[in-house]
């Protein structure tokens, strides 16, 4: 399978071929203060063993959900997705190498997947955590290590059904809508929408509690200078649990590969969140066709830097 990747000079950058159809490359994990995003284009996965070799990595009960998805496309996705998530945590091989076939998840009370790690009682599971996110068109993963996270990928074309201002009347609180209003250009209005959108996405994940434990008209998300694009942070007024959901959390917002925005929402740590200000993060973005290439695309033009 060729793919055309664009050659890069620095060590980051350089490409790594797998060695072998089951091998991953080995990965520490993520510093203090740093967050690991991996991302694949289902697009640029066309080989029909290496998809079956995907399906064989996953459980009975995610095979059979892959499965039943309805069309092509929705079952490659959701198989890319499963794929991502068990082979980057495999890479960071903590204690011992990990075949990403023998991971086992659980969900949380509120639905977000959490590792099950297989250890003996008196081991401490590794402190790492993780979220995915998919479209039909790009899957990603982020990994932090003793921080809680949350990612939304969408894509910058998306369609809407309705006219911007009535669907966010819907979902968006009061200040959102009065933001999105102030916009005149339709085309910059609806960008602005789904930046929005994929950053309280990515919030609303990384507390953990998904859309009906912190629905979307419950909390702002706001841009100092009411401008994304002079915005100097991002901050979260919440209307029912300010003191648990404000503060303690701080946002990157990304363009990837040209034609996806990607939010990341990170639990602070504990001095920057008394302290009520962002600590500069790490982040680290990879490009990667499981089992076949991986590309460090970190300051490359396929990762543009909008906020954070």
């Amino acid at each position: 399978m060729r793919i055309g990747f664009t050659k890069m000079k620095l060590d980051c950058y350089q490409r790594t071929f797998a060695h072998s159809s089951s091998s991953l490359t080995p990965i520490q994990l993520p510093a203090h203060l740093e967050t690991h995003l991996w991302y694949v284009k289902p697009s640029e996965v066309k080989n029909e063993s290496l998809l079956k070799q995907y399906l064989d990595i996953l459980s009975p009960r995610e095979r059979e959900n892959v499965m039943q998805m309805r069309g092509e496309e929705l079952r490659k996705s959701a198989l890319l997705a499963r794929t991502l998530v068990r082979t980057t945590i495999a890479r960071y091989q903590i204690n011992s190498q990990i075949n990403p076939r023998s991971l086992k998840f659980r969900k949380n009370i509120h639905g977000k997947p959490e590792v099950d790690w297989q250890f003996s009682n008196d081991s401490l599971p590794p402190p790492l955590h993780f979220n995915i996110s998919h479209t039909s068109s790009l899957v990603a993963c982020g990994v932090t290590v003793d921080s809680q996270i949350g990612i939304d990928v969408e894509e910058k074309h998306r369609s809407i059904k309705h006219t911007v201002l009535s669907f966010a009347r819907r979902y968006f609180s009061k200040h959102e809508i009065q933001f999105l209003a102030s916009i005149t250009d339709p085309q910059v209005q609806k960008l602005e929408f789904i930046k929005l959108w994929t950053l309280k996405e990515a919030y609303v994940k990384a507390l953990g509690k998904g859309f009906s434990g912190a629905p979307f008209k419950t909390f702002t998300i706001r841009f100092k200078e009411d401008s994304i694009h002079q915005a100097s942070e991002i901050v979260v007024d919440s209307f029912d649990e300010p003191t648990e959901l404000t503060s303690n959390w701080q946002f990157s917002l990304l363009e990837l590969a040209n034609s996806h925005y990607a939010a990341i929402c990170t639990e602070k740590h504990a001095a920057s969140a008394e302290g009520k200000r962002n600590v500069p993060t790490k982040l680290t973005v990879w490009k990667t066709i499981p089992f076949v290439v991986d590309e460090c695309v970190s300051g490359t033009d396929a990762v543009k830097t909008i906020y954070g």
